[in-house]
Order: structure tokens, then C-alpha cells, then sequence
């Protein structure tokens, strides 16, 4: 099964943004990026994999659900590009309840709301709300809110509503992006004690030619400046293009 390269230039959207979804449903997933020619593929339940969308316009798949429809889907370029890849599941009951979760993984310390859907009816109250199998919540409450998301809340979440259980969906969570500037500054640490050592190093040797003369000992400070000077505007620059391309 491919799962292809989630920091490619390529992305795919779905809308309405959930895993879950009733037949009959209008659901389209529009591939995004600088490229012309798009194609949205699938691997179905059954093992096949699908290279072309029934209902194409532009760069968007438009899906009237039905329950082969659940699958695996991403969009590829004409130029070889892969979006990352999601899950869609189509409820084949009609009067069960589907969950409704984001199809992307969410990010570590972000927050997220799931919640349980029926086709008649999109809010609802007293859900119970599962995680891997586990009874989570059980309340009056129709969402389940977690205000910042850890490693640990990945997993199967389900929803039940008045004894009928949706099917279950994978959330995902990925870790929050890390900062590169405390990298670069134990770089210049690093750098600054070395240069420290070589300006020792070079009164050292001066010491031992017996080079007594002030001027050159003037000469090899005014050295060691320059290079802290420029190794610094070295590591500022290389701070804020990470800053810009972060």
C-alpha cells in the first residue's frame, strides 16, 4: 500500500472535513499545488487500487457516497507529486450514527472537537464517546473537546447514541514543529569557544618566539574580532532564513 511523502509540494482536501460519511453524501476532494494535470486515486476496502476519479472537474473529485466508496485516497500530479494520503468511511446504516473527526493528523497541543452526527439530525447530546474501545465520556455533553492534543490521545475513536455505535476512525497526531534557533546557537557557542582556544593557542606560540612586541599581540586581537564578528553575522543569517522557511 503506498503512503506517499507527506511533505510533498502536493495536498489534498476534503470537504466536509471528516473521515466519516453517510451514503448519498456530496464529497469532494480537491488536490492543491503548483502542478496542471491532477488525478485522485484510491485503494479500496476489497484491495484494488483505483488511478482515476468517475466525477473529475479541474483539480476536484466530486463523490456521490456509496459504500464501496470507503478507501484510502490521494492525489497524484502529472509530474509524479503524492498529496498525503486519508481515510474515507461510509456508513452503511442509515439510521446509525457516523463520528465526526478531522481527516488530517492534528498537531501536538492543538486542540480538537469530535463529535457524533446523525443523517436527520448533526447535534446531539448524551454521546458516548470511545477511545481504542475505552469509554472515555459519557455525559451530557454532544462534543468531546480535548484543549490540547498529546501523543497519547492517538488512537480509534467510536461515538454511541442511543444504543447504535458509529463505525470507528483513527486520529492522528503529529508532532509540533521545533524551533531550529536554539541549534544554531550552541553552534556559536561551539564556535566562540574554539576561536577562544586558537586566540590562546596563537599567544601561546607568539610567548614561545619570544614575540614581546605589543603591535603583534594588537594585531592578533584585532583578528580574533573579526572573526567573532563575521561568525556571528553567519549564524543571525542562517537564524532567519530558517525563521522564513520554517
Amino acid at each position: 500500500m503506498l503512503f506517499p511523502d507527506v511533505h510533498s509540494a502536493a495536498s489534498l482536501t476534503v470537504s466536509p472535513d471528516r473521515v466519516q460519511h453517510f451514503t448519498s453524501d456530496s464529497v469532494s476532494l480537491t488536490c492543491e499545488g503548483n502542478f496542471t494535470e491532477w488525478r485522485v486515486r484510491k485503494f479500496s476496502e476489497d484491495g484494488r487500487l483505483y488511478s482515476d476519479c468517475r466525477r473529475m472537474t479541474g483539480s476536484t473529485c466530486n463523490i456521490n457516497t456509496s459504500k464501496s466508496d470507503t478507501a484510502v485516497y490521494w492525489c497524484e500530479s502529472g509530474s509524479g507529486e503524492f498529496s498525503s494520503a486519508v481515510n474515507i468511511t461510509v456508513q452503511n446504516d442509515g439510521n446509525g450514527p457516523i463520528l465526526v473527526s478531522p481527516v488530517h493528523p492534528v498537531t501536538e497541543g492543538a486542540s480538537v472537537s469530535l463529535s457524533c452526527s446523525l443523517r436527520t439530525q448533526k447535534i446531539l447530546s448524551n454521546v458516548f464517546f470511545y477511545h481504542n474501545d475505552k469509554l472515555i465520556q459519557n455525559d451530557t455533553r454532544g462534543e468531546l473537546k480535548i484543549s490540547a492534543v498529546s501523543k497519547s490521545d492517538e488512537g480509534f475513536y467510536k461515538c454511541q447514541y442511543s444504543g447504535r455505535e458509529s463505525a470507528q476512525s483513527w486520529m492522528s497526531v503529529k508532532g509540533a514543529d521545533s524551533s531550529s534557533s536554539p541549534v544554531w546557537l550552541i553552534v556559536g557557542l561551539v564556535c566562540g569557544v574554539s576561536l577562544i582556544i586558537i586566540l590562546l593557542l596563537l599567544l601561546y606560540r607568539c610567548r614561545q618566539s619570544k614575540c614581546k612586541s605589543l603591535f603583534s599581540v594588537f594585531i592578533i586581537i584585532i583578528i580574533f574580532i573579526i572573526i567573532i564578528s563575521s561568525s556571528s553575522r553567519s549564524i543571525n543569517i542562517d537564524i532567519s532564513l530558517n525563521i522564513c522557511h520554517g
